[in-house]
């Protein structure tokens, strides 16, 4: 694999783990900011199917849609089309808590989902490429 290939790879997966970690950390008690946690969750999922996308050299329009980039990867692995539920719960929290709206931040099971579904599709991810484009 051409090396500048496999670096940005590893950029958009690296990127996608500290966005999980930044969620962790920011929902952690006694202060949680549940609002930017869970926007790191989309964020993650985001940039996980796109590190995907990148390897397998799939275009992509710049976009926080996880679901249509999700379409996008079916192709690739037709396992990806268990995983636009998850896409479409998870596109809403690009924006939804990051302005002034009805509701100001998700609760705390709301939170819990979307990591669990964020954390649950970048391992997904992983599992499908090889070692040598993870994180290191």
């Amino acid at each position: 694999m051409e090396e500048a290939k496999k670096e940005l790879v590893q950029i958009w997966l690296t990127k996608a783990q500290h966005d999980l970690a930044a969620a962790r950390k920011l929902s952690a008690d006694p202060d949680p900011y549940l609002d930017t946690a869970i926007y790191h969750c989309q964020q993650a999922a985001e940039k996980a199917v796109k590190g995907f996308l990148v390897f397998h050299d799939q275009r992509f329009d710049k976009t926080h849609d996880i679901e249509a980039l999700i379409s996008l990867a079916i192709p690739f692995d037709a396992r990806f089309s268990e995983w636009l539920g998850v896409g479409q719960r998870l596109t809403p929290y690009a924006a939804m808590f990051r302005y002034p709206g009805e509701k100001l931040e998700p609760d705390r099971p709301e939170f819990e989902q979307a990591l669990k579904e964020s954390e649950d599709l970048y391992n997904f991810v992983l599992s499908l490429l090889p070692a040598e484009v993870h994180p290191q």
